[in-house]
């Protein structure tokens, strides 16, 4: 369908590009059709390159899901260098090309930014995020998943600038402990949603922080965060009365003694009861579930 409209839009098909480009084409048409097919639609004529490069400068959007992961770095730059005006960016495992050298300029001219998704772009550095701090004052979400480069003070950062941060994403950012979380949350105080799995530094007084300092939170991943105990998921359960999910799976200090209060209140949990996991591995075992009267 795409295609078939595109080919509608040639110049021998009518006069179509009489319309209004701003007005009419590009908010109410090429929105239409997906990134890689109007690269492709600019090849068609020089007034269609203009068409489709008014289109990309006033874009709010721009997924490099759309393109593929092989996007040259300088398609990437010409794409983006005239646009001011992104609230979302999104450029997940871009590690084969993006470094800050293709980032910095677009961070820098965009300050309308609300949503930066930044998961698995490995060749990045701390100086990513301080740009990202000191120009998307109004950022909301943020993704920085196995992104290893950040650290605390890069972290610190953005918690100074960035108060009105809901969602944050920092699996697998090995380089923070629980001060940097703490200092996070301190000044962020609006997060709904945070991320914390795969990481071994974080323990029962970032988590107790969380806890103290969000009470807005309804969804956080502690996912293989080894050092939290059952003192500071106690503390959660007092503090967040929105909390909705929690992932604790591979959190082996963790039991059911204090997961139970969150249970009770219908919290979405990632691990079973004790005795719900003991019949699944039973009827694993033994190909059937025995008749148990699971409430009592």
């Amino acid at each position: 369908a795409p295609w078939r409209l595109m080919m509608s839009l040639t110049p021998s098909r009518g006069c179509l590009l009489d319309l209004p480009w701003e007005d009419i084409l590009v908010p109410h048409i090429l929105c239409h059709l997906p990134l890689q097919q109007l690269l492709r639609l600019q090849r068609v004529s020089k007034s269609f390159q203009s068409l489709i490069q008014l289109y990309l400068a006033n874009m709010r959007c721009f997924d490099s899901s759309q393109i593929g992961p092989a996007i040259p770095r300088a398609a990437f730059v010409n794409l983006l260098k005239d646009n001011e005006v992104l609230q979302q960016l999104v450029l997940q495992n871009c590690s084969d090309w993006l470094t800050d050298r293709e980032l910095l300029p677009v961070i820098g001219q965009n300050h309308h930014l609300h949503q930066i998704q930044l998961k698995g772009c490995a060749q990045l550095s701390r100086h990513a995020l301080v740009a990202i701090s000191l120009s998307c004052p109004n950022l909301r979400r943020l993704s920085l998943a196995h992104c290893e480069w950040v650290d605390s003070l890069s972290l610190r950062s953005l918690a100074d600038h960035c108060k009105a941060l809901e969602a944050v994403d920092l699996t697998a950012c090995r380089q923070l402990k629980d001060e940097a979380i703490c200092y996070l949350v301190q000044k962020c105080s609006r997060l709904k949603s945070l991320s914390l799995a795969v990481n071994a530094n974080v323990g029962d007084v970032a988590v107790e922080e969380v806890a103290k300092c969000c009470p807005e939170l309804e969804h956080l991943d502690l996912t293989g965060c080894l050092r939290v105990k059952n003192d500071s998921i106690r503390v959660l359960a007092e503090y967040c009365p929105k909390l909705r999910s929690l992932k604790v799976k591979h959190c082996h200090n963790v039991a059911e003694s204090s997961l139970s209060i969150l249970r009770s209140r219908g919290v979405e949990l990632d691990v079973e009861p004790p005795l719900q996991r003991a019949l699944v591995l039973l009827q694993d075992v033994v190909g059937f579930a025995p008749f148990i009267n699971l409430q009592i």
